[in-house]
Order: C-alpha cells, then structure tokens, then sequence
C-alpha cells in the first residue's frame, strides 16, 4: 500500500508542481540538494549516514521499541555491523506507521490508509524481531523483562519507546471521547479520523449561520511535534473559509505556556498570522477538565497579582494564581498532556531529579544520548530525556549520532558523535502553505535552506505533503536518510 501511495504521491506532486510552472527536478532543488538526491535517487542517500563507522565489533543489542527511531536504527545498525546481534522487541505489528500525517487525516486532506504501513516491510530482516511488550527494565542486571517472552538479556540497550498520550489526566475524558461532542485530537490515528467527522459538523452548523466556538489546548507537559495544536487550528480556519463560514466561528488558543513558540523569531511571525486571520489566544491556560455534555472545558488559568512593596529590591512581589475558568465549545481539540510510558518512568533509566523527573524520560546526555549513569543504554526519540527533539525530523539527526556512538562503546571507545538538539516543525498554515521551523539548543532559527524560515511558502506544502512521507519510509526507516 505505501509503495502504491508513493507513485500516486509523485503524480499528485507533479500535477500540482505544473500548476505553478515548475518541475519536480526544479522545485526539489529549490527545496534543497539532500531532499532533491533522496527521491530523485533514493540510493544516494546513503552518504546521508557515511560517518557511522564500520565495525567488527559484537555483542546483543536489544532494541526496545520499533517506531520511528527503533527501526531507524535497528536498520542503521545491522548496515554498519559486520556481525549484527541485533533484537527489536515491539508490540505493535504496525508501529512504523507514518504519525505526522494525522493532522492532515485530521482536517480531511489525507485518509487513514495513506499512513498505514507493516513492521515486516520496514523492519531489517536482519534483526529479530520479538512481537512483544517490555514490562520492565532491569539495567543493573542487563535484562529487560516481556510480557510473554520473560527476561532478554543484553549487552547494549536502546530505548526508543516513544511516549504515552494521558487524556484520562484531563477529568471527563478518555479515547473513546474523543470523536464524540464536538470533541477531536489528532494524537492518534482513529482519534484523527474523528476528528475530522467533528470539524465537520462544526462548519456545517457555522454554514447555517449561527455563530460557534472552536478551541484549541496545549497541555503543561512536553509534547510530540509542539506545532500540531496549531495546525489543527490555521486547517479548520482554512475548511470553513472554503465553505464561506469563516465569519461565523469564533478560533481560540488556549497554550499552557507564555509563548507560541520558543524561538522568538517563530514567535513573531505566529503571532503576526493569528492577527491575520483573526484567531485569538489566551496564554497560560492548562486544560484540566471536560464536560461533553454539557460542551464545556475547564482550564486552570495561572496568573500573576501584585503584592507588597519591596524596599530592597524597589519593586512589587509578584504572587502567583491560579483560578478556573470554564469554555463553552462547538468544537475542541484536545492536546492530551504526555509523558514517558509508565514502564520507563517506573525503572531506574528514568530522570529522578529536576523537572524531567516529573515526564519519567530516560536520563541522557543531551548531545551523546548515552545515558548518564549506564554506559551501554542509550535513547532516542520521543521518550529521550533531553530539552527538545520529539519530532520525526529531530529522530533523523538522532539515530545517527546514537549508532556512531553506540559502535563506539561497542569498540571501546568514547562516544564521539554529538546530537546539536537539531529540531524541526513544518507548521501547516493553510491547506497550501507551510512555515518551516528549524531550530536547535541555540533556540534561533537554523534554516536548512536560503529562504528566509518564518515566512509561509507553496513549497514547504510540497515538501511536507508530497515529500517527507517518502523520505520518511524509504530514506530513514531503512537507515539511509
């Protein structure tokens, strides 16, 4: 089925390049030369992981987890080791399905099948796969324990078991919610299909004129892909202006932070296109509770009031609140507060200091992604415990340095490879448009490409609809991208 989209993909990608009087060749090479060599040759992506040396060296590396970086490296791995003893343990027989395309499931320009794809076509056959779940980790004795499978041991542990989406948090919600009332989130496939059915309805009921309420959460938690809260908001801006019932609805963002984004150049130009098409925001705002019935959402709204003078200091104290405020709703879309599964957060691999301890992530080394207290673990992806990266474009930088340095260790040496916190979020604007933000630990703008990165442009929407799903399956999922 993937390989049966991609050629579909390609034809669509050259129908909607000829609109524009460009071709494929033209518009990829406008893109950059390493997206324009992946798909015009996907064989020359290959240079892509040329500085993860070769080596003779063994020993049993269980991979844990069989997503987007599991796989990513499980290939990378038995590519770059002479006699490969490697083990993916994985439950889920369709983990490597493609999750950035659930916001566009979510507003109706992709379907579910588009996404889907099968372990056993992405897997390395070189690898074993055991279909299977970890119920506990156990890096003192170099043994992870399964559900079916009882105790693995290991030489080298990679953990890359993405995270764990906690709507039960919220009080009034659950899955089996969502897709009901007006209610919607894209975070997990069928939840985005519903998602669709709802936004739906709440433009037609905008269509017949009555005015209606969309709101729009982002949880006080880290999250997967930062920018699809927003997404989902700029495409049901754009789906009811298709239907001439823009006027009629009423978009707000309720963010638990401060801030539209970290990087204030990205920032700025978030705010200047919610001004543009009218869509308001409201900072500080933490989803906590939902009424379905009664369409209503419950945020705890933090909040700052002066205090007594202080003569030292010549200034006010600023006293900390916090006061509830309820949402009436025609459409919601919930951003479910997120962590590391419970397995990782109840094991020894787990932050146990500092504001990471409260997410459970796996205590790394931001820049080696080893961990800091078990030389032979190393992490990945969403559940890494570093300050940012969970994206499918950070985990494209990240299995890379985690293979170079994981042969280094195997070879014992020091880990010699660095991840730079390399981060990047194509932000749907329009059905059309896409801003690219890319950025790194700096938290400035670290463009891949000579345009400048915060404005929206048709050839981002190229790159993100027509091109990344390709990379993403037949560059990165086989180790070569």
């Amino acid at each position: 089925m993937i390989n049966e989209n991609v050629g579909e993909l390609c034809k669509q990608l050259d129908r909607e390049l000829n609109k524009r009087g460009i071709s494929r060749r033209d518009a990829l090479k406008l893109a950059g030369v390493g997206t324009a060599s992946l798909l015009l040759n996907p064989s020359e992506s290959a240079a892509a992981t040329q500085a993860v040396a070769s080596s003779n060296a063994k020993g049993k590396i269980v991979i844990v987890g069989g997503g987007a970086a599991g796989c990513s490296i499980a290939s990378l791995l038995v590519s770059k080791l002479s006699n490969p003893d490697v083990t993916v343990i994985e439950p889920n027989p369709k983990s490597v399905s493609y999750q950035p395309g659930q916001t566009l499931i979510g507003a109706g320009v992709w379907q579910p099948e588009d996404i889907i794809a099968d372990n056993k076509d992405f897997l390395p056959s070189e690898a074993k796969w055991i279909k299977d779940s970890v119920v506990e980790f156990l890096p003192d004795s170099n043994k992870v324990v399964t559900s079916k499978n009882g105790d693995i041991a290991y030489d080298f542990l990679v953990v890359a078991t993405g995270l764990q989406l906690n709507y039960e948090n919220i009080e009034g919600l659950s899955r089996d919610v969502i897709g009901t009332n007006g209610i919607g989130s894209v975070y997990f496939a069928d939840g985005a299909k519903r998602t669709w059915s709802e936004m739906q309805k709440f433009i037609a009921v905008a269509k017949s004129g009555k005015h209606v309420e969309g709101v729009f959460s982002h949880p006080n938690t880290p999250i997967k892909c930062g920018g699809a809260p927003k997404k989902i908001m700029y495409l049901t801006h754009t789906r009811l202006k298709e239907e001439n019932a823009r006027k009629n609805a009423t978009l707000t963002f309720y963010p638990n932070g401060g801030k539209m984004f970290g990087v204030p150049e990205y920032h700025d130009a978030i705010v200047k296109q919610f001004e543009d098409r009218d869509m308001k925001w409201n900072y500080k705002h933490n989803l906590v509770a939902v009424d379905p019935g009664k369409k209503i959402a419950t945020f705890d709204h933090k909040y700052l009031v002066k205090g007594e003078w202080d003569e030292d200091l010549e200034e006010y104290d600023m006293i900390p609140q916090v006061k509830q405020v309820e949402v009436p709703f025609d459409f919601l879309h919930v951003t479910p507060p997120m962590s590391a599964p419970d397995v990782v957060k109840a094991s020894p691999l787990s932050w146990k200091r500092g504001s990471a301890s409260k997410g459970g992530w796996v205590e790394l080394n931001k820049e080696t992604l080893q961990h800091t207290r078990y030389e032979n673990v190393f992490s990945l992806g969403d559940v890494a415990g570093i300050p940012m990266g969970k994206t499918g474009g950070s985990v494209r930088k990240q299995y890379t340095v985690v293979a170079q340095n994981l042969i280094n260790v195997m070879d014992g040496k020091a880990p010699s490879a660095k991840y730079g916190g390399y981060t990047v979020c194509p932000l749907i604007t329009d059905i059309g448009t896409v801003m690219l933000a890319e950025f790194d630990w700096s938290k400035k703008p670290t463009a891949s490409f000579p345009l400048d990165p915060t404005k929206e442009r048709w050839i981002w929407w190229v790159l993100k609809v027509y091109m990344l799903k390709p990379m993403y399956f037949h560059g990165m999922l086989k180790g070569r991208a």
